[in-house]
């Protein structure tokens, strides 16, 4: 299980924000290099850190990710993006880049409306709570 101390939604909105403005192009430094997705982003626990020194079942993806996947070596990369059950380890070997952004793009969008619904409701029925504890 994730540690939570970051928040899921702050998490995945910021990642939606790093994809949108380009943040998978080329590294300056290592342009030669292919960018992977969630690891080359500054979302991951170990980002800039090849000794990847937090297990990756404290990141908050994991809480994402099947259960028979978390032990892979990059388990983010098993979280399904669509229906089709693609992942980001599936799509590397016959996708292009922009397809693996737009899957992933559109992965964040549902998943962070989701949670918002959920919070909402969540945060109603506190409130509903709440005020028929004050009403007795």
């Amino acid at each position: 299980m994730s540690d939570h101390k970051r928040d899921v939604l702050e998490v995945l909105k910021f990642e939606l924000q790093f994809l949108e403005q380009g943040g998978y192009g080329r590294s300056v430094r290592t342009p030669w290099k292919a960018t992977s997705m969630f690891q080359d982003s500054p979302s991951c626990i170990n980002f800039n850190d090849s000794a990847r020194p937090h297990p990756c079942s404290e990141c908050l993806l994991t809480d994402f990710v099947p259960r028979e996947a978390r032990e892979e070596s990059i388990p983010c990369h098993f979280i399904p993006l669509n229906h089709n059950g693609e992942t980001v380890d599936s799509m590397e070997r016959h996708s292009h880049q922009l397809e693996m952004e737009e899957a992933l793009k559109n992965w964040l969008r549902t998943t962070i409306a989701r949670l918002e619904r959920e919070r909402a409701q969540q945060n109603a029925q506190q409130a509903r709570g709440q005020s028929q504890t004050a009403s007795t």
